[in-house]
C-alpha cells in the first residue's frame, strides 16, 4: 500500500474534531494516527518532533517535507493548498481569519476551561464555574448577533471559520449551557451539524480501539 502524503495525529476533542471534519470536505486521502491524550502520548519524543507543545492536532504533509500544529494554522494551510472552502474575495478572506481567531482566541479557551472545572478539576470552584459559564455565554451572544447579518459566522458562505467554532459550540450541553435564547446557533448548528462531511468526520474521529496508541488508518474522504 502507498504511503498516504498526509498524515493526521488526532483525538476526539473539539480541536481534533476540527481537523478531521476538513479532511472530509476536502475528500483527501491521509494516513490517521489517534493519540490517547489520558496515557500520554502526545508527549512521547517522536510526537513531540512534530509539535513542541505537545498537543493534538498536528499534521505533516510529506510529500512537502512539513509539519503543521495548531488546528487554526491547520485549516489555514490545507484550505489554502486544496483551494476546499477558499474565501472568494479579499473582504472576505480577512473575515474568515477574524472569526477563526475569534474562536482560537476566545470560544476555545473559555469553553475549554468550563469543561475543566465542571468535569475534571477536583476542588468544585465555584466562582471559576460561574465565570466561566458567564463568558461562554457571552460568546454564544455574540455568534448569534453575528449570523443575524450573514448566514454563516464569516460571511454568506461555509468556511473554515465555521468548522472551528462548530466542534465547540456544539458542546453546549455536556457544558450544561443553556443556549435557549440564541436560536440563531441553535439553527446554524443544525445546519452545520447536516453536512455529510461533518457527521463523517466527527466518525472518523472517533478512534475504533484504544488497544494500541497512534493506530493508523488510510481513510478518504
Amino acid at each position: 500500500m502507498t504511503q498516504a502524503d498526509l498524515a493526521f495525529y488526532t483525538a476526539d476533542t473539539p480541536n481534533g474534531q476540527k481537523v478531521s471534519i476538513f479532511l472530509k470536505e476536502a475528500g483527501l486521502t491521509y494516513e490517521q494516527f489517534d493519540l490517547d491524550l489520558e496515557k500520554g502520548d502526545q508527549h512521547q519524543p517522536e510526537f513531540l518532533k512534530i509539535n513542541p507543545n505537545g498537543k493534538i492536532p498536528a499534521i505533516v504533509d510529506r510529500k512537502a517535507g512539513l509539519a503543521v500544529f495548531e488546528s487554526g494554522a491547520i485549516l489555514s494551510y490545507l484550505s489554502s493548498q486544496t483551494e476546499c472552502l477558499q474565501p472568494e474575495t479579499q473582504a472576505e478572506s480577512v473575515a474568515v481569519q477574524q472569526w477563526l481567531h475569534f474562536q482560537i482566541g476566545g470560544i476555545g479557551p473559555m469553553l475549554g476551561q468550563l469543561w475543566w472545572f465542571l468535569h475534571a478539576s477536583t476542588t468544585g470552584n465555584a466562582e471559576a464555574i460561574q465565570r466561566y459559564r458567564k463568558q461562554s455565554l457571552r460568546l454564544y451572544q455574540v455568534v448569534d448577533t453575528r449570523l443575524s447579518e450573514s448566514a454563516f459566522i464569516a460571511s454568506e458562505n461555509y468556511s473554515i471559520a465555521d468548522i472551528a467554532a462548530f466542534t465547540w459550540l456544539r458542546t453546549w450541553d455536556e457544558l450544561d449551557l443553556d443556549i435557549k435564547p440564541y436560536a440563531r446557533v441553535q439553527r446554524w448548528l443544525d445546519v452545520i451539524a447536516a453536512r455529510p462531511a461533518v457527521q463523517a468526520g466527527l466518525l472518523a474521529n472517533k478512534p475504533a480501539s484504544r488497544a494500541a496508541p497512534n493506530r493508523s488508518t488510510s481513510t478518504k474522504g
